[in-house]
This record gives C-alpha cells, sequence and structure tokens, in this order.
C-alpha cells in the first residue's frame, strides 16, 4: 500500500495548495493586529478535518451517486483556477473576517487557508490516482512543515524574505497548474469511457 512516489507526489500537490510559505505574509499582518495563532491547535485541527472530509468526502459522493473520477475532473477545473490565482495574483477567494475574538487559529488559519475549498478538493480528486494511506502521510508530512512555519514565523520571514515566498508561491502555481491539467486529462479519459460503456 505505501508508495514513495504517491506519497511526494500527494504532498507537492498539497503543498502547493496550502501554500503555506506563501501566506507568511498573511500570518505577520494577522499578528501584527495583535491577533493570536496558535501553531499546535492549527496543525491538529487541520489534521482532524482534513482526514475527516477525506472520508466523509467519499461518502457525499455516494450519497449523490457521483464517482471519484467525475469528482476528480470537477477539481481538476477548480485547482486550474487555483493556479491561475497564484501565478498571475487574481484574488477570488476572498477571506473577510468579522470576528472579534482576538484568536486566528480557527479562521482564518485554519480555515479556509489551510484546510480550505481547494484543499477539500485536492483530496478527493487525488483518490482517483493515489492509495489513501498515501494521502494521509503527505496531510501529516505538510501539516507538519505548517506547524514548524507557524511556530518559527519570524525565522521563515527571515529566511525566505518577500521576494522568496514570491517566487514559491509562483513556482508552485505552476506546478499545481501542470498537475491539475494531468487530473484532468486522465480522469477524462476514464469518466468518457464509463460513459461509452454504459451507453453500449
Amino acid at each position: 500500500m505505501l508508495n514513495g512516489v504517491e506519497i511526494i507526489s500527494a504532498f507537492l500537490v498539497l503543498f502547493a495548495i496550502i501554500d503555506v510559505t506563501g501566506a507568511v505574509p498573511i500570518f505577520l499582518n494577522l499578528r501584527s493586529q495583535d491577533r493570536t495563532i496558535h501553531p499546535e491547535k492549527a496543525a491538529f485541527y487541520s489534521l482532524l478535518i482534513l482526514v475527516g472530509f477525506l472520508f466523509v468526502g467519499e461518502w457525499i459522493l455516494k450519497l449523490f451517486q457521483l464517482d471519484i473520477s467525475a469528482f476528480a475532473v470537477a477539481g481538476a477545473v477548480v485547482l486550474l483556477i487555483l493556479s491561475i490565482e497564484m501565478i498571475f495574483g487574481v484574488e477570488i477567494f476572498k477571506n473577510d473576517s468579522t470576528s472579534t475574538d482576538n484568536s486566528s487559529t480557527l479562521f482564518p488559519v485554519v480555515f479556509p487557508l489551510i484546510a480550505g475549498p481547494g484543499s477539500f478538493t485536492t483530496l478527493l480528486s487525488m483518490r482517483a490516482e493515489f492509495h489513501i494511506v498515501n494521502i494521509i502521510i503527505a496531510v501529516i508530512l505538510n501539516l507538519a512543515i505548517v506547524y514548524l512555519v507557524l511556530r518559527y514565523l519570524d525565522l521563515v520571514k527571515k529566511l525566505l524574505g518577500e521576494s522568496g515566498a514570491y517566487i514559491l508561491r509562483k513556482f508552485f502555481g505552476v506546478i499545481l497548474m501542470a498537475i491539475s491539467v494531468k487530473l484532468l486529462t486522465s480522469n477524462l479519459s476514464a469518466l468518457i469511457s464509463t460513459v461509452n460503456g454504459v451507453a453500449a
């Protein structure tokens, strides 16, 4: 079941989607507004939400009589749009918070920055490509990085710099676009074959 290539591939996809390094300026801005972020809570809550949705999401698809390939095609389109957002700096998902609570751990850090629409779509889309154990390992590895970035935010800012975070965001945007195209073409072919088989 364990597959190193699948783990690395799933890890890179999720890393591009979560984009924790690209979100460093957002984290710093929240902290400058005297809003606290708890790294351990953010990682733990994100793990529960993402892994939970990985299983519940498939049940929801069955409830609506959809297969994973069909969802993967729709998810690939969403990932393509997100990659365009990352590459060209177009803001599609606006994070407007009206909360008076000084803690930003749950919103907007956990949702929607870490465990948001993009992550949900990605997880279910990858079910059509990778084994679930490898996806969970990739999630855990990503959340370990999320924890370290939040825990050592000042050090990350110093190491990356504004230009470094900008370059990483663009780089993984291109990777994400290539992955979305791969997901779209492979699963669209499978979906068309299934439809043709039913029609025949």
